[in-house]
């Protein structure tokens, strides 16, 4: 008999809790907007509470606060997740934020030392929350060179003339560092391993079994570059995958596909139908796409040489972009031998030709397939010399490049693969841009089990935009022209852009990190 009284007394004490709750004034309110939960299915008209980061009401009720935005008419989703970020400069995070990202993790490539990285980053007073892998390239650099590790991009491009670390299998010697300076990166926090494996693709098969080997031993994801892009064989876009899926297979390692739409160039079907069967079958691999029918690489990179690379990669004259100019096959090759660590974009496929642009659709599309920018920093040219912009005005100088996907990646898939083309519905590219990124953490960064969702407790990083006129505003002449329609991003309930206009002096970017076992 007192079983009922209990059932009865517990939702009357929650209905009081709550009412106590909202009875209080919460230090920021969004009233009234078209709230979208992926976790959940939510999708309706609701007001949000939040105090000191976190959300702590999602309600239909009338609640007040110290601040309230009125969002009625637009969508308030979880902030955006990137799992795929390179530009390591300020400049880069404020880009990212003003098109809806709210955390921005640099994992394919990774970092080494990690420790050096974190301590770095924490002193820029960033606008969103970062955090990085362990870099296996960093680490068969400072292995094949004999040099130690810098956490900057830097040291990974002043390498790109130097061959050995690119095509040579490591000796056990040699992999027995390779595999100490990754060790090193997870015991100092790194959140995974970064393979970029496409970069260095004279690896052995020992070497990337020993990487899942390991991640699957410390419980942590690999996020891989493959080996190889190509359509034809062997060296072939689907035995890369086809390696990934197989060292996932065999050591039950969380293994992660990085862009599988430019790596896969135009076989992205014969790719996506490998990924499916290792879906179906249980393993632990996971995919992530950009909406660009251009790669952003260095110029120097192991794919743009050896026998007949051209043939391969479908190499066509004029299709890789310094800056803003396009190149001819004498001019790359310059560049190639005096700065082979140049940043360049390769126009793989043409978005105008529609059988191109459906091969990069059916990655975008594909249910099981997230959103990813691998976006690029912002870089000058001075008097022919290329360099990092490291300056911290806004706008960026307009005449600093990168890859448009640096600047519009997500806005582009609100604006043109949800409202215009109506590929995607809202719902699901809110999945794909936040909640399906989070899961990938899930687990081993405890962290970003608050992020992705709109719930109570979880943390507040949230963008609300206007569906009617988001998009993306950048292309390859002009990259960073900044997004329209975000007209507001909350990171850890603090303001970053506010009125669709940047908060300059907003820094409350926080890193995300594992348990630090070492330093």
């Amino acid at each position: 008999m007192k079983s009922p009284i209990r059932s009865i007394a517990l939702p009357i004490a929650l209905l009081i809790g709550s009412a106590n709750v909202y009875a209080t004034t919460f230090d920021l309110v969004i009233k009234g907007g078209h709230v979208i939960d992926p976790e959940t299915g939510l999708s309706d008209i609701r007001n949000i509470g939040i105090n000191k980061g976190t959300i702590v009401a999602v309600t239909t009720d009338a609640i007040s606060g110290n601040q309230v935005i009125d969002a009625s008419e637009h969508i308030v989703s979880p902030g955006f997740i990137d799992l795929h970020h390179h530009g390591q400069n300020i400049a880069g995070y404020r880009m990212q934020a003003q098109q809806g990202v709210t955390t921005a993790l640099e994992l394919e490539s990774g970092i080494l030392p990690i420790a050096d990285w974190y301590k770095t980053q924490s002193e820029k007073n960033l606008p969103i929350n970062y955090g990085a892998s362990a870099a296996w390239t960093f680490a068969r650099i400072a292995t094949f060179t004999e040099t130690e590790p810098v956490a900057n991009l830097q040291y990974f491009q002043s390498k790109q003339g130097v061959d050995n670390w690119k095509q040579e299998i490591a000796t056990p010697e040699q992999l027995e560092k390779i595999m100490a300076y990754v060790q090193q990166g997870l015991d100092e926090g790194a959140i995974g391993i970064g393979i970029n494996a496409g970069y260095a693709p004279g690896y052995g098969q020992k070497e990337y079994y020993a990487l899942a080997k390991l991640a699957a031993e410390q419980d942590v994801a690999t996020y891989t570059h493959v080996r190889y892009a190509s359509m034809l064989e062997p060296g072939s876009s689907f035995e890369a995958i086809q390696e990934l899926i197989a060292n996932s297979a065999l050591t039950g390692a969380k293994m992660h596909i990085n862009h599988i739409n430019s790596t896969s160039l135009r076989d992205i079907d014969a790719t996506l139908e490998l990924f499916d069967d290792a879906t179906q079958q249980g393993l632990h691999v996971t995919a992530g796409a950009y909406p660009w029918g251009a790669a952003s690489t260095v110029i120097g990179a192991a794919m743009f040489s050896g026998p007949e690379w051209k043939e391969r990669l479908g190499y066509q004259e004029e299709s890789i972009q310094l800056g803003t100019k396009r190149l001819n096959n004498e001019e790359m090759l310059e560049t190639q031998k005096e700065a082979p660590g140049s940043v360049i974009n390769w126009h793989f496929l043409d978005e105008a030709i529609p059988s191109e642009l459906s091969a990069l659709d059916h990655s975008i599309i594909h249910p099981n397939v997230l959103i990813e920018s691998d976006s690029m920093p912002w870089m000058l040219i001075e008097d022919g010399q290329i360099s990092y912009y490291e300056g911290n005005e806004w706008p960026i100088p307009s005449e600093a490049f990168a890859h448009p996907r640096s600047s519009g990646t997500f806005t582009k898939i609100l604006g043109s693969y949800v409202r215009e083309r109506g590929l995607l519905t809202m719902e699901e590219a809110i999945r794909k841009m936040s909640y399906m990124p989070a899961t990938v953490l899930d687990g081993f960064v405890p962290q970003m089990e608050k992020k992705g969702r709109i719930q109570q407790g979880m943390d507040a990083d949230i963008v609300i935009f206007d569906p009617k006129t988001v998009d993306n505003q950048a292309t390859y002449q002009v990259p960073a022209a900044i997004s329209t329609g975000i007209n507001t991003v909350l990171v850890n309930g603090q303001f970053v852009v506010k009125e669709g206009e940047l908060v300059t002096d907003a820094a409350p970017g926080q890193a995300i990190r594992r348990e630090v076992k070492a330093q």
